[in-house]
């Protein structure tokens, strides 16, 4: 829990950010050194492996210290912040309000923490702090972990935040940037490289960029990631007629015996953080532990999308799309075939069931492939459902949706028809035991009566966990599942 010190300070620690996530990334910090807060102010941004979340604090005062750097990983429970005791002289407005209300705790109410209401909020704008680069052989080995209180290596010289009151000092601009020359380059004054930014740093780091080599682009000629990025890209080209001027690039180390080549300087390498690497090591965990098939079939779709149409006409101001007439359609197979709706629990050597479907839809994001999740699905409408998912997906994309709504699914549906691809073998979003998916639908030639017409056709295809049943249950899923695709009358016999 979040603790008092003796001498009044307050340790505000990582809370508990969703079901099943037990650390996150710091994405950037809000406030600085020496910053006065107020209760509920949001400090900093982090990255679960769900969402990227602004966290709020608890407690109002003065940052005293700031736990981790901007790209690193913090475990909760582990401390976040520490706040001290405003001195009387500069409480920011509302503090006083917060000394009752810190009684009843704050008002955002975040997994773990708040119960309240907020006071008024004001924040000093935060001061610009740059640390000079280290020389240039030391650019790429390893950065030590920055003390307790500190942001970036522990090394570096930082301009004090309060140094000549309000007054920029000598050479610097009211932004603490160091200003540009009339030719726009840096006063010889300044002649390590300016960099901001930790992840400006670690991209350098990992790839081997020696900045003092780099003239940035940023205010003040501050570097700034494209600078890194446009370094990397320009690597196989870098001059060597300058004497007074290192390459950007230094030269990889000889792989060890056993380790995998280094990149090539034009090699572009991503590393695998945050939402990448939970994609990764879910997807690499379904492979590895359940014993998945897929089964699929063909399905004419133009009744599903007559129906839509007579819905959408007779009721305009509350249209159901097709995606929530298929979800209509497996909550109706889940209810016939409950196997599927389940999960294999390999510790206890049982199979669960649920009692409620919790449907995820996949959604692509900038972010990358997100899974939001409407609990107990099978309690709505179908206007209900069109309304759900039209809500769920957009919050999806714009990255508002906290992380309990990414956890918690019994079965995926996954319409990747939007791409323009007819059938796929999906992987299954584990521990669910089932992913259905759907294709495009187009135009081909189907056979009605007899008689070859054209007909609105799609590939529908079901990756089921074999453990939890065998291919009758899920032939007969599917089977449903097409059945109502092609008369969606079906379903009024099932509800």
């Amino acid at each position: 829990m979040n603790a008092r010190t003796a001498t009044g300070t307050r340790v505000f620690l990582l809370p508990d950010l969703g079901e099943g996530l037990s650390e996150a990334e710091i994405v950037e910090w809000k406030v600085a050194v020496g910053d006065l807060v107020t209760v509920d102010q949001s400090v900093v941004e982090v990255e679960t492996a769900k969402a990227v979340v602004d966290v709020p604090c608890p407690y109002a005062g003065r940052v005293v210290a700031l736990h981790g750097a901007a790209g690193e990983t913090r475990p909760v429970g582990q401390p976040l912040i520490t706040i001290a005791p405003a001195d009387d002289g500069d409480e920011p407005a509302g503090h006083a309000t917060y000394r009752e209300e810190e009684r009843a705790g704050s008002g955002n109410v975040l997994i773990g923490y708040g119960t309240g209401h907020g006071g008024t909020r004001r924040r000093r704008r935060p001061r610009l702090t740059l640390a000079p680069e280290p020389a240039a052989e030391a650019a790429v080995s390893p950065v030590p972990p920055a003390p307790v209180g500190t942001v970036g290596p522990s090394s570096a010289p930082r301009i004090p935040a309060d140094a000549g009151g309000d007054a920029p000092a000598s050479g610097m601009s009211t932004d603490g940037v160091v200003p540009p020359a009339g030719d726009g380059t840096v006063p010889a004054a300044a002649t390590a490289p300016l960099v901001i930014s930790p992840i400006v740093r670690r991209l350098a780091r990992e790839h081997g960029v020696v900045l003092t080599g780099l003239r940035g682009t940023g205010p003040g000629g501050v570097i700034r990631r494209a600078d890194v990025e446009a370094a990397l890209a320009a690597a196989p080209q870098q001059h060597t007629g300058d004497p007074g001027r290192p390459a950007a690039v230094a030269a990889p180390a000889p792989a060890a015996h056993g380790e995998p080549a280094p990149a090539d300087a034009s090699d572009v390498v991503i590393p695998l953080t945050g939402i990448r690497r939970v994609i990764a090591d879910k997807l690499s965990r379904s492979r590895r532990e359940i014993p998945e098939v897929t089964i699929w079939v063909d399905a004419d779709a133009t009744a599903l999308l007559a129906t839509r149409a007579a819905i959408n006409a007779a009721t305009p101001d509350a249209p159901v799309s097709v995606l929530a007439l298929l979800a209509r359609i497996c909550l109706s197979g889940l209810r016939r075939f409950p196997q599927l709706n389940a999960h294999v629990d390999t510790e206890g050597q049982r199979i669960v069931q649920s009692a409620g479907v919790h449907l995820g839809i996949a959604a692509q994001t900038d972010r990358g492939l997100l899974v939001p999740v409407l609990r107990d699905a099978q309690r709505l409408t179908t206007r209900e459902l069109a309304a759900a998912l039209a809500e769920t997906t957009a919050a999806a994309r714009a990255g508002t949706l906290p992380p309990a709504r990414l956890t918690g699914g019994t079965f995926t549906l996954n319409n990747y028809g939007v791409f323009g691809v007819d059938g796929s073998t999906p992987i299954i979003n584990h521990p669910e035991a089932a992913l259905l998916g759907i294709g495009r639908i187009v135009d081909k030639p189907w056979v009605v009566d007899g008689q070859l017409a054209v007909r609105k056709v799609t590939q529908l295809s079901l990756t089921f966990d074999h453990r939890v049943c065998d291919g009758g249950v899920a032939g007969g899923f599917l089977r449903h599942v097409a059945d109502c695709v092609e008369q969606p009358a079906l379903l009024v016999a099932n509800v």
